[in-house]
């Protein structure tokens, strides 16, 4: 069995297209791919009444990014194309029962793509793979429940089961999930932020004591510098787009510091000005810094270096009351980046020393500074130190806790970091702990859980664990899909709540379930009526979200409801009194428990079902840095650049533009100017020529880390403006070359975006 993409053959290829990269985001196309997807899939009836809803405030939340809509004012089309696109493949008619799988068995479907996996539509009714079969079945919702709680109890102990959490599940979800874990006797809570953000939580909670972000999206239109780093959010959070054309035209200046220029940021055309859907466009960044691939904490230390080197010359360039007042470790980190050569800092990131002085002259000019990222930054082995260093540059300037500047970390799926703030965490604060404990009257664990790196690991090494995901596509998701892949089989049980079909539910434990819910986009009836809930967005605006539609069967359960169900069941001959059964039937008592337990909760009820919802407090806002030392912290860190051995070069994972995380909507990757193929690397023309490599070849990827290689087979060329020695893939189909063990020091985040590689013609 594959727990791999099937591999193309030379033939398929020639579905392969290549032109030209687009020179705008949105406009026309981007409205008629949107139309596209969401009528072809869900009907005209059904696409209407879920479009006319998405992100509005008595609508239901995109289940895609975690990009925040306006406060006030929000237009009838409050989407962009791939929220369209995530909710065309929610809504879809197309219907997976047990007929289907009935039809084709564990085997065969792994040998079928993703994007083949997600046009089959949505799952309908509970499934089973039992022991030695080759099929899935049907089970009853009671059955599957005893079948959880029956191998949950056979554990020795219960860290021997391992509970992972999506980004997509609600706040309420996801506080009686970790709840019902905890009681169970184990904080072994990995999540998607694992793999994503945890570099910006830890790095950020070191520099100024919040884990978030600091702005908001009036901070954004007030800006006038900000800089978009490792992020393309033509693709990843379109909506964003907007956001930064409005602060271009009250004259901030944009500043895309990455290795691949990205049409989104060249320009924008607004899909809802008709004179820009008619061919206008905003130009956007001012400056592209087309950096070295893991680049950016050299290229910081040198503005810092620089900006140093002003001040000593008698310009005022650091905010000194602020500093003073504010901050601790000027000194030392003064002192070490004198201590680096200007050599050393340019041939780390591939700039030159002109770059670095506009750059450092466009900070010392600018007071409202935001700095936005993504995953760019946070997959690499130095990610903590490089955010840091960011941070480190803010503080200079006092760009912090004012109008108009801060930290934004743009965060992928739609609640991770509401899931969070809800307890999804191995290592909770003690504060959090007690208060559950006097909540429920239980005893909730310390010793710290695995993460999602760990738990890989542990799976890998300990046979007969249990491995239950609500949401996600664990398998395609992490590093290193053979290692997991392998993990996952040495389980005894693996469990799935889902609403498509993914990879991972066909790399299973000796035993599976497939446990169907309802999508963001449904109505949730429950004994007590309709149901909503909440969410967290990026910027710390907790909203409802309420169902607009009929659920694609009478046999979804909620994700409530399932957790409840479950808890049931695997906490029966515990004395242990939670009211799973009232939580179930009304929500609302769910975020009354939350108010008692979650600082930042006080009439939760209400204030999350008030248009627009309400901000969470963040003390540095105002200036408050909940640190070690009272003050934000200046931090020091060592040059630690990932650097391509001789003959190698280096890989970073990409989106394609029809995709959401491990999603595949199609093949096509319009804005880069590729259709038809994911199976493909992006290489500059010189690295090719010296590798006597041409578009034509058939080639495979071949990785290396502590004297391992793994292997991905079959690929083709794509020549593209990217800085010699670096070259980028799809994931998730490049995740098999990520060595499990290459991660950010203290996030232990996986470093897909530099990973060592060598290119072989077939």
């Amino acid at each position: 069995m594959s727990a791999t993409p099937n591999e193309n053959t030379p033939e398929q290829f020639e579905k392969l297209n290549v032109s030209a990269p687009a020179d705008k985001a949105g406009g026309a196309g981007a409205v008629y791919h949107a139309m596209r997807h969401a009528v072809g899939k869900a009907g005209v009836a059904r696409a209407k009444a879920a479009l006319t809803k998405l992100n509005q405030k008595s609508g239901f939340d995109c289940p895609s990014c975690a990009w925040p809509d306006p406060d006030g004012h929000r237009s009838a089309f409050e989407f962009c194309e791939n929220g369209a696109k995530a909710v065309a493949s929610e809504t879809t008619a197309s219907r997976i029962d047990a007929a289907f799988f009935a039809r084709h068995s564990v085997s065969e479907l792994a040998d079928r793509s993703d994007h083949w996996h997600d046009q089959q539509g949505r799952l309908t009714e509970p499934m089973v793979l039992r022991e030695g079969r080759s099929h899935y079945e049907p089970i009853s919702w009671e059955g599957a429940f005893e079948l959880v709680a029956d191998e949950l109890k056979k554990l020795s102990s219960p860290n021997e089961a391992v509970f992972y959490t999506s980004g997509r599940a609600s706040n309420e979800a996801a506080f009686l999930y970790q709840l019902f874990v905890r009681a169970f006797g184990t904080n072994n809570l990995p999540d998607c932020s694992n793999m994503c953000h945890e570099s910006s939580g830890l790095a950020l909670k070191q520099s100024i004591g919040v884990g978030k972000g600091t702005v908001t999206l009036e901070d954004l239109r007030e800006a006038e510098l900000i800089l978009v780093i490792g992020q393309n959010p033509g693709t990843n959070h379109p909506r964003m787009l907007s956001t930064l054309q409005q602060a271009k035209e009250k004259g901030a200046r944009i500043v895309s510091i990455n290795p691949l220029r990205e049409a989104g940021l060249v320009a924008f055309s607004h899909p809802q000005r008709v004179t820009q859907v008619l061919g206008g466009k905003t130009p956007l960044a001012d400056t592209f810094v087309k950096i070295r691939t893991n680049g950016d904490q050299a290229l910081f230390q040198a503005i810092g270096k620089r900006l140093f080197e002003m001040e000593a010359s008698g310009r005022s360039v650091l905010d000194c009351d602020f500093v003073n007042e504010y901050t601790a470790g000027l000194g030392a980190y003064r002192d070490s980046l004198e201590a680096k050569s200007w050599e050393s800092l340019l041939d780390a990131c591939g700039l030159e020393r002109s770059v670095i002085n506009e750059l450092a002259a466009a900070f010392a000019s600018k007071k409202r500074i935001i700095s936005c990222w993504a995953m760019g930054l946070t997959q690499h082995r130095n990610a903590v130190a490089t955010i840091r260093d960011l941070t480190n540059l803010h503080l200079l300037r006092g760009a912090i806790g004012i109008k108009g500047a801060g930290m934004c970390p743009v965060r992928g799926h739609s609640n991770v970091q509401g899931d969070r703030t809800m307890g999804i965490y191995e290592h909770m604060p003690e504060w959090f702990y007690k208060a559950l404990d006097k909540e429920f009257g239980i005893e909730c664990p310390r010793a710290v859980g695995l993460n999602a790196v760990q738990a890989i690991r542990y799976m890998k090494q300990k046979s007969g664990c249990v491995f239950f995901a609500l949401g996600g596509n664990f398998l395609s998701a992490t590093p290193d899909t053979e290692y997991t892949a392998q993990s996952l089989r040495n389980c005894s049980l693996t469990v799935h709540v889902s609403t498509k079909l993914n990879r991972s539910h066909l790399i299973t434990g000796k035993k599976a379930l497939i446990l169907p819910c309802l999508g963001r986009s449904e109505k949730d009836e429950q004994k007590s009526g309709a149901q909503w809930v909440s969410v967290e967005n990026s910027m710390g605006i907790v909203h409802s979200s309420s169902g607009q539609i009929p659920p694609a069967s009478p046999q979804l359960k909620s994700e409530v409801a399932i957790v409840c169900g479950l808890a049931r069941k695997v906490l029966a001959d515990r004395n242990i009194s939670i009211g799973w059964s009232e939580f179930e039937s009304d929500y609302a008592s769910i975020r009354s428990a939350i108010e008692r337990v979650v600082p930042g909760f006080e009439n939760y009820n209400l204030r999350a079902r008030q248009p627009g919802g309400y901000y969470l407090p963040n003390p540095v806002k105002e200036r408050r840095f909940e640190t070690d030392t009272g003050k934000a912290n200046f931090s020091v860190a060592p040059l630690d650049i990932e650097r391509a051995e001789k003959g190698r070069l280096l890989l970073m994972t990409i989106r394609s533009h029809d995709q959401f995380n491990t999603t595949v909507y199609g093949l096509n990757d319009r804005y880069r100017g590729v259709k038809g193929e994911r199976r493909i690397v992006f290489v500059n023309p010189e690295d090719m020529k010296r590798l006597e490599l041409s578009g034509d070849d058939i080639v495979d990827v071949v990785s290396f880390f502590n004297g391992e290689q793994r292997v991905s087979r079959m690929y083709r060329l794509v020549p593209y403006d990217i800085p010699e020695g670096c070259v980028a893939m799809y994931f998730p189909e490049a995740n098999t070359l990520v060595p499990i063990d290459h991660i950010a020091t203290g996030s232990e985040t996986p470093a897909s975006k530099s990973v060592q590689v060598e290119i072989r013609k077939r």
